[in-house]
């Protein structure tokens, strides 16, 4: 299979990547209603090994019918090497959601394995494949496990920090300091193979303050959105992660600019009294695509299906 990622797959916004236990009817049901951009419907550290298979059956029942609307919609298996790791791929591959977080990558080779999994289960070349790094070896092998994108579906790293701190013995701290080389190294690889690349969760859930430092920081270092465990998180990793209303008046001003006759076949043009290159250009046309995605999510939560 070769499948190189599209350039299409970074115009979704991630902002809010909400964990949803798939165990939990109430909770499956509500995240119908919740403005999170991603919903990760969970068989793995949320659900309890006697749950496993009822979990399943009703994460299956509920993507029924792109219920979700205008939302993504993954479903994080357990891993290959479990007991329920084949039987949760085979149900995601024909279940028509966006795609499939795998835990537990440690290597280029486990994100074919599970590529390969999914292709024999039959699913659609458009169900995409996440990545979560959250091992010492995933961030000693994240260039080559971002580079398995080239022949495979993956299309996304997402950071599991409360397993990394586990693994490193680290004490976490407000600034992350023990996590700055991880989540830093996992965002150079994500953008050098055009992956979305989305930031480890808050445990605080009353911590408002702190979850809006922490998203602000993610923000700043290049992250697409945050993953979150509690829907009261959703309205802050939206905020910090949205385009500013300056962002998108100058976004706009780019693009109309280089859509003037003169400047049409232009590399370079000055705007404003500075210089603007294309590929300022393909940031303002993806600041704007995801914009427009971003009211569509709304309108969506506003009127699920």
């Amino acid at each position: 299979m070769s499948r190189r990622i599209d350039k299409p797959l970074l115009l979704r916004p991630r902002r809010s990547c909400l964990y949803v236990p798939g165990a939990n009817a109430r909770a499956l049901d509500k995240a119908k209603s919740l403005p999170a951009d991603a919903l990760i419907l969970d068989l793995e550290d949320a659900v309890a090994p006697e749950a496993k298979a009822d979990a399943r059956e009703a994460i299956l029942n509920a993507v029924g019918g792109r219920a979700y609307g205008a939302r993504e919609v993954v479903i994080r298996a357990n891993g290959l090497e479990t007991e329920w790791g084949r039987d949760d791929l085979e149900m995601a591959a024909s279940a028509g959601v966006d795609g499939v977080l795998v835990p537990k990558v440690r290597s280029g080779d486990d994100v074919r394995a599970a590529d390969q999994f999914l292709s024999d289960a039959g699913a659609s070349s458009d169900l995409a494949l996440w990545a979560m790094i959250e091992t010492p070896l995933a961030i000693l092998n994240i260039h080559e496990i971002a580079a398995a994108s080239a022949d495979t579906r993956l299309a996304g790293l997402v950071m599991g920090t409360n397993d990394l701190a586990r693994e490193y013995d680290a004490v976490p701290t407000p600034d992350r300091h023990a996590f700055m080389y991880s989540l830093s190294a996992a965002l150079v690889a994500a953008r050098a193979y055009r992956l979305a690349a989305i930031d480890g969760v808050y445990n605080d859930i009353n911590n408002d303050t702190g979850l809006s430092a922490e998203c602000e920081q993610g923000r700043v270092l290049g992250f697409d959105g945050k993953t979150l465990i509690h829907p009261a998180q959703i309205e802050t990793a939206n905020r910090v992660f949205s385009p500013s209303d300056t962002e998108l008046s100058q976004a706009k001003m780019v693009i109309e600019a280089f859509a003037l006759p003169a400047n049409r076949d232009k590399g370079v043009i000055s705007l404003n009294g500075q210089m603007v290159e294309r590929l300022h250009l393909e940031q303002a046309e993806r600041l704007v695509a995801i914009n427009d995605t971003i009211r569509q999510i709304e309108a969506s939560s506003r009127s699920p299906r």
